[in-house]
């Protein structure tokens, strides 16, 4: 069994704006499946399965950049081993990122960074990196949401075999 049809077996039960909802939370997933899902399978108006898509997207997103500050802080209290791999991946986001940060600005990289439908892109990535290179929450929220509402846009595209990604 796929993992599609393992994602469909599970969420048949549930009213298709649901199930959409929960399936744009998934990381990896996220806009990428929900989407044609929700046009495919659960016959959704493409208007409905982008906003259901977006809004469920955004949900991990806005707890992501609420509470990852306290979380963090938490585990780098209670495991020296945890700090220090904090403080590894922090020095090493910023230095990967500070030259592409420099050159788009940190907002329209975000975006585009979110924007790209493609595995380990999305909405959960960039509320990750957002809070590794330490942005302001209402802004990377802001660039987020505009990364992903262009995302959706691409996706429900290619979906319909308006245009082709690959």
């Amino acid at each position: 069994m796929t993992m599609t049809e393992i994602i469909l077996d599970f969420f048949k039960s549930f009213p298709p704006e649901l199930a959409t909802v929960l399936i744009a939370m998934i990381p990896i997933t996220e806009l990428r499946v929900s989407i044609p899902v929700a046009l495919e399978v659960f016959k959704l108006p493409v208007l409905s399965a982008i906003w259901w898509s977006v809004v469920g997207a955004m949900i991990p997103t806005t707890v992501i950049l609420v509470f990852i500050g306290d979380i963090a802080n938490w585990f780098c209290q209670h495991s020296p081993f945890l700090k220090r791999l904090y403080n590894h991946t922090v020095l090493r986001t910023e230095k990967k990122f500070k030259d592409s940060a420099a050159k788009y600005g940190i907002g329209l990289g975000l975006v585009i960074f979110v924007a790209i439908p493609l595995p380990f892109t999305g909405a959960w990535s960039g509320a990750l990196a957002t809070f590794l290179l330490g942005m302001p929450k209402r802004f990377a929220w802001i660039m987020i949401f505009i990364g992903i509402v262009i995302s959706a846009i691409i996706v429900a595209l290619a979906s319909l075999g308006i245009f082709k990604i690959f």
